[in-house]
């Protein structure tokens, strides 16, 4: 019955529009108030959480994403990509697919990418004879594929709330996250070249390499940093997002200097703030609700009322992979993981489903999610960005969304794709 009314609760607000934190805080409180629970637990799970190291990492990658996606950045990025593998016939969809891989990496949030670099990418493909459907699908799909790579900020979140290392969910998204990239790269070559498009290659020039290279000669060596300084033991992930944040406001405001110091930092700052203010005040409210539910054994309800239809990891995967691109496409991102993963983590627990495959299986669904129709977020991003139908949108990314399901499915039962290489690396 409980479990019913913050349904109810929860539907009702949400149809008037409230804010998720709003809806989150006060079914929480209704629950602790149903249960004679002091409501004082929800401030001390505030405390706890206010306790942990890690939480330092998300202000810091939030402000250096910022940057980057305020600054020229993305330009750098495109054209040093693009003089690098340019000769290569249908290379333009390769370097489109690790552009916004790699800034959404950095920055933590698909729908960033798609806005920074749509307009940069989206004229360059149908110049190169790429049709419209092929390249609007293809950036919408994208958005979401550097979630699984470090720095990731959802990797991060997820990892402090479900107490997963975070090191080990870092080197677990690598081989998940190039399987992605690789398929969906293969698959575009593929089409491009049965349509007989994207064929304008680029002679190889030296120079032009060479003046890419130079231009972002400071931003190149970034992901090797954080990757080599975190692998090599020399720092912690929250250690890695300070030296992020530092070295990203060196180069992006005295180097290159795209970002103002009287008249952009300040702005920037701010805007990245709020977005980390957001996503601390859900965290908090929705680990109080966790709280609850796990009080009140709420998962080994699920758990039972589940053990009649599913009784095997197989079963229960399935069932969690249709569940979780629901949640990915009707939900953000940071409010999916906070608000599901308390939920779901125990109940693969009584599958035996590694916790840390189980993150990276979390992290690919949801981030599928986002351009999953009738409702994903990147769907409408991508429909106001390039001013197109959202209905055209979604028969766009089908076959993207295809493929990235097929990911999916590896992913989910080769658990040694995600486990393998922090095994090797003792993570």
């Amino acid at each position: 019955m409980e479990v019913l009314l913050i349904a109810l609760a929860l539907t009702v607000l949400a149809l008037f529009g409230t804010p998720l934190f709003v809806i989150i805080s006060a079914v929480a409180l209704m629950a602790f108030f149903s249960a004679d629970i002091d409501s004082s637990a929800v401030i001390i799970e505030l405390y706890r959480l206010a306790s942990q190291p890690v939480l330092l990492a998300i202000p810091l990658f939030t402000f250096a994403g910022y940057l980057l996606a305020e600054s020229k950045t993305p330009q750098r990025l495109v054209n040093f990509s693009r003089a690098l593998m340019g000769w290569m016939p249908g290379s333009l969809a390769i370097v489109t697919l690790l552009s916004c891989a790699v800034f959404t990496a950095f920055t933590g949030a698909s729908g960033v990418t798609i806005v920074a670099l749509g307009g940069l990418l989206l004229p360059a493909l149908l110049d190169d004879n790429y049709s419209e459907k092929f390249s609007l699908g293809m950036l919408t799909a994208s958005g979401n594929l550097g979630l699984l790579f470090p720095p990731s900020l959802p990797i991060i979140l997820y990892g402090l709330v479900s107490s997963t290392s975070i090191d080990q969910l870092f080197t677990a998204g690598i081989l998940p996250g190039i399987l992605m990239v690789g398929l969906l790269s293969v698959y575009s070559v593929w089409s491009a070249r049965r349509q007989g498009v994207g064929m304008k290659s680029l002679a190889f020039d030296k120079k032009r390499l060479w003046q890419s290279t130079r231009e972002a000669i400071w931003e190149i060596p970034l992901p090797f940093i954080i990757l080599g300084g975190i692998y090599g033991g020399f720092f912690t992930a929250t250690e890695a997002a300070a030296v992020t944040a530092f070295y990203v406001l060196i180069i992006e405001v005295f180097i290159y200097r795209d970002i103002s110091l009287k008249k952009d930092l300040l702005r920037v700052a701010r805007e990245s703030m709020i977005m980390v203010g957001g996503i601390l005040v859900i965290l908090a409210a929705a680990l109080g609700l966790a709280n609850y539910l796990i009080d009140a054994e709420i998962p080994s309800a699920i758990l039972e009322a589940m053990r009649g239809y599913v009784d095997s990891p197989f079963e229960f995967l399935i069932v969690l992979n249709l569940f979780l691109l629901v949640v990915g496409a009707m939900m953000d991102i940071f409010s999916a993981i906070m608000v599901v993963a308390p939920l779901v983590i125990p109940i693969a627990a009584q599958f035996n489903i590694d916790p840390v495959h189980l993150g990276i299986i979390f992290l690919a669904n949801l981030g599928i999610g986002y351009s999953t129709p009738p409702v994903g977020m990147n769907l409408f991003i991508a429909s106001m960005r390039f001013e197109q139908p959202v209905m055209k949108l979604y028969k766009a990314t089908i076959p993207f969304l295809i493929i990235l399901l097929v990911s999916l499915v590896i992913i989910t039962y080769w658990p040694d794709l995600s486990l393998w290489l922090v095994r090797v690396m003792g993570v």
